[in-house]
């Protein structure tokens, strides 16, 4: 199933049957990924008196109610109302789903005691690369990115230069294998979100930030394209599928 797309001036092919999948499932388990300090996710059958919404319990059908936080329970995509007064929608601001996207590999640097990833390791890997979206994974990437439970951790996070970076470059989506581009524990300044969005400028309504993926090492670094996914929920933040596709030569 191959298409051929014209992005600016070139044409580009891809196989729409071989997707590379960099979403993480979420699931009614503790082991499933977790931050922010909140339990994990519920996945139960709907139950009225005696009746309970489950096939295996007697019930013509599985019925059921799910229970979760976009932000902590797994991969999920946000837009600037996820830090600002007005409520800004992502169902209402992501309005295109496929894009040009530079897959890069980064292995966070020790700064007085935290990891973090710089604008420096960024303009490295990208060069001079015009990308819509830089998918960013961090080394080491180990299967256990799927299960982490990150809540009092300090993960890795990016530093304000690598957030005006990709700002000033013009990257509008910007997916990461963590559960924040900004430090755990920074007192609310969320500094690379307000940066990123342009919260102090003309803000990036159109610009999305992809936490909690996982690309995994089968995945070269280089171009592809992006199919990013959301579920309609009115929300500033979605559980999202992002999907790369190689660009066949």
């Amino acid at each position: 199933m191959l298409a051929t797309i014209q992005y600016n001036s070139k044409k580009l092919k891809i196989d729409l049957s071989k997707p590379i999948d960099i979403s993480i499932p979420l699931r009614a388990s503790k082991s499933n990924v977790n931050a922010w300090y909140i339990e994990e996710p519920k996945i139960e059958p709907v139950k009225d008196g005696e009746w309970v919404a489950s096939v295996l319990e007697g019930a013509s059908i599985n019925f059921n109610n799910i229970y979760f936080n976009p932000h902590g329970h797994g991969t999920h995509t946000e837009c600037a109302g996820h830090i600002t007064k007005e409520v800004h929608s992502i169902n209402q601001n992501l309005k295109q789903f496929f894009f040009l996207a530079e897959v890069i590999t980064v292995a966070p640097e020790n700064l007085n005691g935290d990891f973090v990833i710089s604008k420096k390791q960024i303009q490295y890997a990208i060069g001079n690369k015009k990308r819509d979206a830089v998918v960013i994974r961090t080394i080491p990437n180990t299967k256990d990115k799927l299960t982490k439970q990150y809540s009092h951790t300090n993960p890795p996070y990016l530093l304000e230069d690598a957030a005006e970076y990709l700002r000033k470059k013009d990257i509008k989506h910007l997916l990461i294998d963590l559960p924040s581009v900004d430090k755990e524990k920074d007192d609310g300044e969320l500094l690379a979100h307000h940066i990123f969005w342009n919260t102090k400028g003309k803000l990036r309504l159109d610009a999305t930030i992809t936490e909690f993926i996982f690309v995994p090492n089968t995945v070269i670094d280089g171009t592809y394209f992006l199919n990013l996914q959301i579920a309609p929920f009115e929300n500033d933040a979605s559980p999202s599928k992002p999907v790369l596709y190689k660009i066949i030569e």
